[in-house]
């Protein structure tokens, strides 16, 4: 059984930055990749930034330049999040990738205000 936990987030004002972390427990294992995904009210989920077991990293668009996906290692994943925009304003969830298998955290809320 894996669980995946975010926190980090919360209200903050236009312009301003967010750190989310994801803690992982359980049995972890083969893993592909970690990333970050975000869905606002009426939309679909979205990527908004992935590092590969080998590091490298892929970031949605409309967040490259402001936001920074790290790991430390199999266990947390951080999202640093600069600049925030009110488009920014989500429920974010971590996800691991395993053994082609997709495992998900609960989310966490953060609301940019303008």
């Amino acid at each position: 059984q894996v669980q995946l936990v975010e926190s980090g987030g919360g209200l903050v004002q236009a312009g301003g930055s967010l750190r989310l972390s994801c803690a992982a427990s359980g049995s972890i294992f083969s893993i592909n990749a970690m990333g970050w995904y975000r869905q606002a009210p009426g939309k679909q989920r979205e990527l908004v930034a992935q590092i590969s077991s080998g590091g490298s990293t892929n970031y949605g668009d409309s967040v490259k330049g402001r936001f920074t996906i790290s790991r430390d290692n199999a266990k947390m994943l951080y999202l640093q999040m600069n600049s925030l925009k009110s488009e920014d304003t989500a429920v974010y969830y971590c996800n691991w990738i395993m053994g082609g298998f997709n495992y998900w955290g609960q989310g966490t809320q953060v609301t940019v205000s303008s």
